[in-house]
Formats: C-alpha cells, sequence, structure tokens
C-alpha cells in the first residue's frame, strides 16, 4: 500500500528551518510573496493582506494541481501549514475541488514541535556506550542493532562525529530543529519498554544542541564503558580519517589549536605534513582524553559494566555487550 504523500504549505525557508520528516515542500508562497503578505496584514489589515495572497495564487491555481497530481497520482495527501490556518486550509480546498482527498493535520506544524518537545520530557530507557575518542563507539552501535538490540545513532542524525574532525566526510547539519523532529521521529519506531543504545555525546555535536530534556535522560542512564588500548585506537583513528586531503586535517587541527598548545599543535602540524598520521592521532587523544576523562568526573554518572576489548572485534564486543542485562 502506498504511503500518503505529506505536504508542507508553508514557506521554502519554513521548511528547510524545520519540517515532519518524510513531508514534501509544496508552498503556497514563495519566502518573498510570504514576506509581502505579512507586511500588508502588518500595515494595512487582513482584508488587504488576503486580496495581496489572492492576487499572487490566483494564476498559479493549476499548476499547484498538476504538481500534486505529479507527487500522488492516487489523489490523496495529508497537509499542514504553521497552525492548520489559512495558508492550509486554502490549498486543501483548492485540492479537494480537483479531486483529491486530503487530509489536514490539526494544530499544524506547530503541534508537532510541541509535541517533539514534549517527547523529550519524558522517561526514556537510554543505556550510553561510553568511551575515549577510537574506542569504535559508532560501529559497535551498528553491530548491536545488528543483533536485535535499540539503537540511536545521534552522530549519523546530527551529521557530525562530535569533534574538531568531526564534519569530515559528513553532509551539511541540519538545524538543531529539524535534529529534533527526525530524532523524535526515530523514537516512534522503538519500544520503550527495552534499552535503547546511544553513543556517549556532549550536549553540542557540532553545531546542535541537544535538548535540555534530552540531556536529563541522558545524564541519569548508565554507562558501559568501553576500556581500548591507546594503539588499538590509534589504529582506528588512522583507518578513519586517513583518507581525507591532508589541508582538511589541518584545519580540524587548527580548530583546537589553543586547547593543544603551540609547541603541541606544531608537533602535531609537522607530523601531518610528514605523513605520520599515527603521531597526529597521538597528540590529538592526549587532548581528547583528558576531555573525555573531566566529562566523566564531572557529570559523575554511573558505570554499569566495563568491557575490556584487547583481542576482540568489533562483533565480538558487541556480542558480548549485547549478554549484558543491565
Amino acid at each position: 500500500m502506498p504511503i500518503t504523500p505529506l505536504l508542507d504549505v508553508r514557506s521554502p525557508s519554513q521548511f528547510r528551518q524545520g519540517h515532519i520528516p518524510g513531508a514534501v515542500s509544496f508552498p503556497l508562497f514563495s519566502d518573498a510573496e510570504r514576506a509581502r503578505v505579512g507586511t500588508l496584514y502588518k500595515q494595512r489589515g487582513k482584508d488587504t493582506a488576503v486580496l495581496e495572497g489572492l492576487r499572487i495564487v490566483g494564476p498559479k491555481l493549476a499548476e499547484f494541481v498538476e504538481h500534486a497530481n505529479s507527487i500522488s497520482p492516487e489523489r490523496v495527501v495529508g497537509m499542514y501549514c504553521w497552525r492548520g490556518g489559512m495558508r492550509s486550509g486554502s490549498m486543501a480546498w483548492l485540492l479537494r475541488t480537483a479531486g483529491f482527498t486530503v487530509d489536514l493535520r490539526k494544530g499544524g506544524y506547530k503541534a508537532y514541535r510541541q509535541q517533539v518537545q514534549q517527547s523529550f520530557l519524558d522517561s526514556i530507557p537510554f543505556t550510553i556506550l561510553s568511551g575515549p575518542t577510537g574506542s569504535g563507539k559508532t560501529e559497535i552501535l551498528h553491530k548491536l542493532r545488528n543483533l536485535g538490540e535499540q539503537v540511536i545513532d545521534l552522530e549519523q542524525l546530527a551529521c557530525h562525529r562530535g569533534s574538531a574532525f568531526g564534519a569530515l566526510g559528513m553532509d551539511d547539519q541540519p538545524s538543531i530543529e529539524q535534529f529534533e523532529n527526525d530524532l523524535h521521529y526515530a523514537f516512534q519506531a522503538l519500544d520503550i519498554s527495552r534499552r535503547i543504545w546511544v553513543e556517549d555525546e556532549s550536549r553540542k555535536i557540532g553545531k546542535v544542541v541537544l535538548h535540555g530534556g534530552l540531556w536529563e535522560n541522558l545524564n541519569r542512564a548508565s554507562l558501559v564503558l568501553l576500556n581500548t588500548s591507546l594503539e588499538d585506537r590509534v589504529k582506528r583513528l588512522v583507518n578513519e580519517y586517513g583518507t581525507f586531503e591532508i589541508e582538511a586535517l589541518r584545519d580540524s587541527l587548527l580548530k583546537i589549536a589553543k586547547r593543544l598548545g603551540g609547541l603541541t599543535l606544531t608537533e602535531a602540524l609537522e607530523a601531518l605534513d610528514a605523513g605520520d598520521l599515527a603521531k597526529v592521532a597521538e597528540i590529538s587523544l592526549k587532548y581528547y582524553d583528558k576531555a573525555y576523562r573531566f566529562s566523566l568526573e564531572k557529570r559523575n554518572r554511573t558505570i554499569a559494566h566495563t568491557i575490556e576489548t584487547s583481542g576482540l572485534n568489533v562483533n565480538e564486543i558487541a556480542r558480548k555487550i549485547s549478554t549484558l542485562t543491565s
């Protein structure tokens, strides 16, 4: 059975800022048109604004219907605007007149956003996979998912690995609003009576900031700590980041220049120029390990289990973790 398309009739910039996951941008007004109608509403009142809106929309009615037909040949669509008001109501009238079945989202996007934010205040049964940089947490999480565990990959949703090197090879980050929408959508597919694995993160993942309620939930969760040797972590980082251009790695190092200190930064840059990526990783890990230890102490969270990973591959580590009962 085909999935009913969901049309977002707000302006393109509103859609880019945040939308219901899976929705299709189907704007009644362009950004400039919306601004013009809004200005008239403030300066000359509703009636003048409505007339201007009709002048803008009138020549595009057939185009709207044709576009909707291309999106949903079955002529069944969902629809929303900001509050479920005039924009979605007008477009719903047009498409219904053209023979469509239209399901209007009550309360519009505003109601959806309230639902999203409320969901982060609810108790969520997180278990956090923790460990210093280079422990392979993300890869292990994906193996846990393959074993039937419930997993949320916060870094994948944020399009960032959470460090100065975190943007390398990733798409542009979503807005905080869209990140929250996508995260809420991911939660809806899970069973909250069972544990949900997430990777240990700072509150900021690149430019994305975790919702306060979600952050409190994460800080209450117990940790499974990976104890991985420095040698293994260096190898993993070299394999993971060694394919990127030298200039991209240099730019990432410069982002933590103040924290590394002048002499250490110089040492790291010289090693990078010499192609000694293992040494670059070792130097970087001195900073990241210090930051990780500080975070563990500051947040004072419960470590439920420590997993020794020496001599184990990621599949073996994941199987070992999946047998933990709490």
